[in-house]
């Protein structure tokens, strides 16, 4: 998939853990991980909203594009 979630780049950043982070969105930690693997096929803007919220970040923080050509 061209689009990486770097997740787990701006949780150590930040040092926050998964189950802290999940707590302060209000997600669950399996959903979370599920983002946080490079697992998921959506996000909802208010979850990445939330998320960068949190984190104090942008979206381009979290989510990145690569050309796969």
């Amino acid at each position: 998939m061209p689009i990486i979630v770097n997740l787990d780049v701006m949780m150590a950043k930040r040092k926050i853990s998964l189950n802290e982070l999940a707590e302060r969105v209000g997600i669950t930690v399996s959903n979370l991980s599920i983002l946080k693997t490079n697992k998921a096929k959506a996000i909802r803007f208010s979850t990445l909203e939330a998320i960068c919220k949190e984190l104090d970040c942008q979206p381009a923080d979290i989510l990145e594009y690569v050309n796969e050509d």
